[in-house]
C-alpha cells in the first residue's frame, strides 16, 4: 500500500484509497489518491524504486 500524510486528518502515514502512480515533468514519481477516513485528496512523491515496487505489488495504478 502507498502510505502519505493527510492534511485535513492530521494523521501520518495513512494508507491511500486507489492510488494512481504519475511520473512528474522533472523525472520523480507522485501517488495521488484519496484518505480512507475523510475522503479527502492525498499526495506524496515516491522514488523509482519505490513507484516500480507499489505498481508490481498490484497496490496502485500507473499512468
Amino acid at each position: 500500500m502507498v502510505e502519505a500524510y493527510c492534511v485535513k486528518c492530521k494523521k501520518k502515514g495513512q494508507k491511500m484509497k486507489d492510488p494512481v502512480i504519475n511520473q512528474t515533468a522533472k523525472g520523480g514519481y507522485m501517488a495521488k489518491g484519496t484518505c480512507p477516513d475523510c475522503g479527502c485528496k492525498m499526495c506524496a512523491m515516491m522514488s523509482k524504486d519505490n513507484a516500480e515496487k507499489a505498481v508490481a505489488d498490484g497496490a496502485g495504478k500507473a499512468y
